[in-house]
């Protein structure tokens, strides 16, 4: 298959699918950050300009995660919060027969519709919490691949935060995606 991994710096995804057989290709405004196929620019160019078969997509959930609700009220009013759900309908929107959007828990389950299934990286074999959305289009859910099951786990705080503490990569290094998740997805849906 020709797979489309939308707004991926990391090449986790991507290469998890190249390594099952298909042409994988990632796409983001930022280079990547490991070798491979990937697009140095808009995905939306890069949906009109390919013919893909997949579509993953990790859009930016600065303006639209609760993580950052105490903003919600000055992304509204200056128009980012809008501009990010438009993009999102975008990717969703696109004329690709299967499509993942990932999200963590925020508006577009408001603003646009419930996810069709909700992850965390220890259903696939990770000692992570991460809660992670999907929006589907002619896929199907994931299968849990190795549930890791703790009150916590090595990524969270006794009190369940996160551990990474404040730094310019802070948002980098939170975006990307665990690699059994990544695996599963390229077992499952390719």
């Amino acid at each position: 298959m020709n797979v489309l991994v939308g707004c991926e710096f990391s090449g986790i995804v991507r290469d998890a699918f190249t390594a099952r057989g298909h042409h994988a290709v990632s796409c983001d405004l930022l280079p990547s950050e490991s070798d491979g196929h990937h697009i140095q620019g808009d995905i939306l160019d890069a949906i009109r300009e390919g013919s893909w078969d997949m579509l993953i997509a990790f859009p930016p959930c600065t303006d639209l995660s609760v993580s950052g609700a105490r903003y919600f009220v000055e992304k509204r009013a200056d128009g980012r919060q809008q501009r990010a759900l438009e993009f999102v309908r975008a990717l969703l929107d696109s004329p690709i027969d299967r499509i993942a959007l990932e999200n963590p828990v925020g508006v577009i389950s408001t603003h646009i519709r419930k996810p069709d299934q909700i992850v965390q990286p220890w259903m696939f074999g990770e000692d992570a919490s991460k809660k992670t959305c999907l929006w589907l289009k002619g896929l199907s859910p994931l299968m849990a691949t190795g549930v890791i099951s703790k009150n916590r786990y090595a990524n969270q705080t006794p009190s369940g935060q996160n551990k990474l503490g404040p730094s310019p990569d802070r948002w980098k290094e939170r975006s990307k995606t665990y690699a059994g998740l990544a695996m599963a997805m390229a077992e499952q849906w390719g």
